[in-house]
């Protein structure tokens, strides 16, 4: 069978994902392993979204409301947005799909920073249009370089904040300072999906972009703070004039009821949220100083993980972690082959990776690696 596949499609690089705990230990024959490489949630779902869901699955024969009517009230109402801002997504990286094609042309360029998403090196391929990497800056988005870019051409670029692998954000001043130095036309999207962990009062938020004078979208999840990985909702904040072009090529029944229902009900459960938030805290500072005692470096981070240096050894080390039961990220794809990421666990899940590291440590200064 021969196919006229378009050169672009063909390139397209494979996303890859953090294997499900299930496979990696069925290929290591080990059990009772955390899972500390995706970014998810420690507590599970909400509660009241698991109440909800139940209750929704014998209606389950119907069609969800394909504009989503109750959540992006919800939304609405919480953020304290206009409803015609919002555009629900099968995941934000749904939003990031719908921005190539209502937006990108073949031709056209996207400043996206190095390293980031894979998603949004994929979206811009398929689009025909073609990627300017901005490397990051002292682990941070190079606002310089992405307004570089900006002024060179660039039809859209990628701000991610909290940034991924990184865990850094920018200041309002930089950010502010970035929308100023760039062309109206240049659509902004500020990626969010870690927005509700950040405790620093000087992060940007797109919130406060919407009206502005230039195309602001911003990304939102409930994959991560709300535990809704699995059932896989997001949204994208944008003027309305944006997303009324968003739902003309967004998908019929693009979000399923059941997605849509345990998101309602997370959005009610504020202590769940607070839970989560606390947890993830006192992990992320109690996990700092443990690297930190250990002469290990670790970013400061506003997300909910950390990115350490581990060394030269850091691919060995995440196989030998594994063998002790614990999944970190290696980050070698992400141009950062001597760190690892760990997601913040329940406080026994981080002491059995700090117990696995002490272990994988020793075995390097016992002479079994260069550590």
């Amino acid at each position: 069978m021969k196919l006229d596949i378009p050169p672009y499609i063909l390139d397209l690089p494979a996303y890859v994902p953090g294997k499900p705990i299930e496979e990696v230990e069925r290929e290591y024959g080990i059990h009772g392993s955390v899972k500390l490489a995706s970014n998810e949630n420690p507590l599970g779902p909400s509660p009241r979204a698991l109440a909800a869901v139940q209750a929704a699955l014998s209606k389950s024969h119907r069609y969800p409301d394909a504009g989503g009517y109750e959540l992006v009230r919800k939304l609405a109402e919480k953020l304290g947005v206009p409803a015609e801002s919002i555009v629900l997504g099968n995941g934000s990286d749904d939003i990031i799909a719908m921005l190539g094609i209502a937006l990108l042309r073949p031709g056209d360029a996207v400043a996206i920073p190095r390293p980031s998403f894979q998603m949004y090196e994929i979206m811009v391929r398929s689009s025909g249009a073609h990627p300017v990497w901005v490397p990051l800056k002292d682990f941070a988005t190079d606002v310089d370089g992405m307004a570089a870019a900006a002024n060179n051409g660039v039809r859209m670029v990628f701000i991610t904040n909290p940034h991924n692998p990184t865990g850094t954000v920018l200041s309002r001043q930089s950010f502010e300072s970035f929308l100023k130095a760039i062309p109206a036309d240049v659509v902004v999207v500020l990626d969010e999906a870690y927005i509700e962990f950040v405790r620093s009062a000087d992060c940007p938020q797109s919130l406060s972009y919407l009206n502005a004078d230039r195309p602001v979208v911003g990304l939102r999840t409930f994959s991560k703070a709300y535990g809704l990985a699995g059932l896989r909702i997001g949204y994208g904040l944008m003027p309305p004039a944006l997303a009324q072009v968003l739902n003309r090529v967004r998908q019929p029944f693009n979000v399923n009821n059941l997605a849509m229902t345990a998101a309602r009900a997370a959005l009610d459960d504020a202590d769940f949220l607070k839970r989560t938030l606390d947890l993830v805290h006192e992990g992320i500072d109690r996990l700092s100083r443990q690297l930190e005692d250990r002469g290990l470096s670790c970013q400061p981070s506003q997300a909910n993980f950390l990115i350490v240096e581990l060394g030269p050894d850091a691919p060995d080390m995440v196989t030998r972690l594994l063998k002790r039961g614990v999944i970190v990220r290696g980050l070698t794809s992400y141009g950062y082959p001597g760190h690892i990421r760990v997601s913040v666990g329940l406080p026994r899940e981080n002491e059995k990776f700090m117990q696995a590291l002490d272990g994988v440590l020793a075995e390097f200064r016992n002479g079994k690696g260069r550590f």
